[in-house]
């Protein structure tokens, strides 16, 4: 199979491919941030870089047979409610997206993005791919909570998905070093409570919200330091989620993004894809190409 993957991040969809069992030939990545390209370069060296979406022309790519891609989210997320512009933000790269999808003819796509978007751009998205979103919900599959709309064409092979009852608590490391708890007051509500404690901290609510290890995570975002990391409570005290546990929030294997600095992780790994969520859409093409191969 030869994939081509648009704002292609650490590349979580070849982590995906590889899950579900599909051999891929050539792998031709869109992705400008030389942080998450070097996460993917030491993951799959034979990864193909072909540089900036606004610069690459379909048309080179007729032998493509999967397209993915999630352009960026931030002017469609309600998080940025008061001051968000749709399509026309930063998100209008979903439109290079489609001009892509137009030009190298795909047999097969997915294209994924939040589910926080107004229903005018959900509209206008399911139009221009021609099909309806599905929702998912990573917590189907993981211990963070991560609602997603899927744009695709490929046949799932199941629609409904078994619970999932992982929780921080399963993924948390054992012994993590002092550098990522706090040392400040806080206010503890209870174990019971999704949130659990308030920190003592300067900056908005959202940074000083302590999740309880019996919850799952918050969807993870960007962060570029500043407290913006995801917190536990852990061994009776508050701390940082370790660029490790964001992995395992996200189905990447331990240390996959290692070889970047901490604050680099946490961004990258916020910006990628659940991969246990994309390994189930495209389990229907790994029964569809066993076939193939099978016939010849």
């Amino acid at each position: 199979m030869n994939v081509l993957s648009l704002f292609d991040g650490i590349s979580c969809g070849q982590v995906a491919l590889n899950k579900a069992g599909i051999k891929v030939d050539k792998y031709y990545a869109s992705e400008i941030d030389k942080y998450a390209i070097q996460v993917t370069q030491k993951n799959y060296p034979s990864t193909i870089q072909i540089g900036d979406v606004e610069k690459v022309n379909g048309n080179h790519y007729k032998n493509i047979d999967l397209l993915i891609g999630g352009s960026p989210c931030q002017s469609l997320s309600i998080t940025q409610s008061q001051i968000r512009q749709n399509l026309f933000g930063k998100s209008k790269l979903f439109f290079e997206f489609v001009r892509v999808l137009n030009e190298s003819q795909p047999k097969y796509f997915l294209f994924e993005n939040v589910a926080s978007m107004t229903e005018e751009s959900k509209h206008i998205i399911s139009e221009l791919l021609k099909c309806k979103p599905i929702f998912i919900n990573s917590n189907a599959f993981v211990a963070q909570d991560r609602p997603r709309y899927y744009w695709t064409n490929i046949p799932l092979t199941q629609s409904q998905f078994d619970e999932c009852t992982l929780c921080l608590n399963d993924i948390l490391e054992p012994y993590v070093d002092e550098k990522y708890f706090y040392n400040c007051g806080y206010d503890f509500k209870g174990l019971d409570k999704s949130v659990c404690a308030i920190l003592h901290i300067k900056g908005h609510d959202i940074l000083k919200r302590v999740n309880s290890p019996n919850f799952k995570s918050h969807t993870l975002t960007t962060c570029m330091g500043g407290n913006t990391q995801k917190k536990v409570f852990d061994k009776n005290r508050p701390r940082k989620l370790t660029p490790i546990e964001y992995e395992r929030l996200q189905g990447l294997p331990d240390n996959y993004t290692y070889g970047i600095s901490d604050t680099r992780r946490y961004t990258t790994i916020g910006n990628g894809w659940t991969v246990d969520v994309i390994t189930h859409i495209i389990k229907g093409l790994a029964e569809i190409y066993k076939d193939v191969e099978n016939v010849g």
